[in-house]
């Protein structure tokens, strides 16, 4: 399931409910960005019997600026074994794997060296249990360890599908791992293929029959039109 945001150009609703996830993810075989996938990704989780917390993140911008309250949604999950993870397949380029969400050493990955940190004092983060989440050394977002139910999201999906500061409604992204562990990235009609060892082949599907064969050849996405970027405020509406 591939990380997209092409819900928001598509003039589709965004709605954070197990039913109608489970319909655009599974149903109609298309991905979603951060709520959607982790969202429905949690809910699999508990039904297989996992204990799964739903948290609440922001993200690092530009300059070490942290993102809205609801910036992204992640996964703590707990298995039988006493094991305690975090899992995110909602974040673009992240882990491939779960990190170990009590450890606080290197964890090492096909998508990079990661760390789970206890976030700066100075920043107000450590004083609530904060955690930032490090990938080759850069931070990538803080984590609220305080737990959280979908319909938390709400407010963020929906500052994301239709706020013009928003990096989503102003561009397209279709994004997911490919078989060799590199990354497939359609953005707009520009499809990077990227393999494990960094190399990059750049193409440009010109005609909307290309792109949306890119589509269906590459994620497996049948779309009846060509998603365009539509603009801060004309975005899909979440609910």
């Amino acid at each position: 399931m591939p990380f997209e945001n092409l819900s928001i150009h598509l003039g589709e609703e965004i709605v954070l409910e197990e039913k109608r996830l489970l319909d655009k993810v599974v149903g109609e075989r298309r991905g979603g960005f951060c709520f959607e996938l982790n969202g429905l990704f949690g809910a699999l989780l508990a039904a297989l019997g996992f204990d799964v917390t739903l948290l609440a993140a922001r993200v690092y911008g530009d300059e070490g600026r942290l993102g809205i309250p609801y910036d992204h949604l992640a996964l703590r999950v707990r298995t039988v074994d006493g094991g305690d993870w975090l899992a995110d397949v909602g974040f673009g380029s992240n882990s491939h794997y779960p990190l170990d969400f009590g450890g606080r050493g290197e964890q090492e990955d096909p998508g990079g060296t990661f760390r789970v940190a206890e976030a700066d004092r100075e920043s107000g983060g450590r004083e609530f249990g904060d955690l930032d989440i490090y990938r080759d050394g850069t931070p990538q977002y803080r984590l609220e360890t305080r737990p959280r139910v979908l319909g938390d999201f709400v407010a963020g999906a929906w500052w994301h599908s239709t706020s013009p500061a928003s990096h989503f409604t102003r561009s397209l992204v279709c994004s997911r791992v490919a078989e060799d562990g590199g990354r497939i990235t359609l953005s707009g009609r520009t499809l990077t293929v990227t393999s494990a060892e960094g190399e990059r082949e750049v193409t440009e599907p010109v005609t909307d029959r290309e792109v949306l064969m890119a589509y269906r050849e590459r994620f497996g996405m049948e779309l009846e039109r060509v998603p365009e970027v539509r603009g801060g405020g004309g975005g899909g509406t979440a609910v």
